[in-house]
């Protein structure tokens, strides 16, 4: 299955009117959004732009409704009232209506969750490494995936909310083993990269953020990836 693969949004609502042309376009056959959709560079009194954001999302899925969405750090952060960077009090409300909003168009509510699994890819927010696995799911056989995610999935702040976390985990910087790094490839956002890059068996693909300045640091062109080959590409 090829997948679109929409990165860390952050306030850019115009990413989700790219990847309507690029799911129209018939490049793929399924969107994967890796989320971060709130926050950005002194946005925090931006309110109108927060709910634009969320409005696009919750078009977007209107119209791709099996789209799927990985839980960012910086909606959980609004969710379970964690303060972090570039975090906004002023829109506490307006995020989390946004993703109660973009959760009742959901046909099934699992559509939104910390990992998703496509074949023998998995997509998630920032990654998912061996020690976490040992620590929250030592009772799981280690090479039963599936059950390893529904068990991923079903944690709350108390696991999640921790810096090796799969939405906190930095595979980039080469420094953790990867969970089953042989067998499964993994596609995560969440650390900015110049460009879409594989190192072993994760794929980074954060190429929308921005420098303080709002100067663009990656390519911004999204990731398209064959779930069956491990085949990808950018597309701008």
């Amino acid at each position: 299955m090829k997948i679109l693969v929409i990165p860390d949004i952050h306030l850019k609502p115009w990413m989700f009117d790219n990847a309507y042309k690029t799911m129209k376009s018939g490049d793929a056959d399924r969107a994967v959004c890796l989320m971060d959709i709130p926050d950005d560079w002194n946005q925090e009194l931006n309110l109108d732009l927060y709910e634009q954001t969320f409005d696009k999302a919750i078009s977007f899925q209107k119209t791709f409704p099996d789209t799927l969405w990985c839980y960012g750090n910086h909606e959980l952060s609004y969710m379970w009232f964690q303060n972090e960077s570039g975090f906004s009090p002023y829109a506490i409300p307006a995020v989390n209506e946004g993703i109660r909003k973009l959760k009742s168009v959901l046909p099934d509510e699992s559509q939104m969750a910390y990992i998703h699994r496509i074949d023998d890819v998995i997509f998630l927010h920032g990654g998912l490494t061996h020690e976490f696995v040992k620590e929250f799911a030592s009772d799981i056989g280690y090479r039963s995936t599936d059950d390893v995610i529904r068990r991923v999935n079903s944690l709350g702040k108390n696991e999640m909310w921790e810096d090796g976390s799969p939405v906190w985990a930095r595979p980039q910087l080469g420094t953790e083993k990867m969970y089953r790094e042989k067998y499964l490839l993994q596609v995560v956002g969440h650390s900015p990269v110049k460009s879409i890059e594989r190192l072993n068996n994760v794929i980074s693909c954060d190429v929308f953020s921005t420098y303080s300045t709002g100067e663009p640091i990656g390519t911004e062109e999204f990731l398209l990836i064959d779930t069956e080959t491990w085949e990808y590409r950018g597309i701008k």
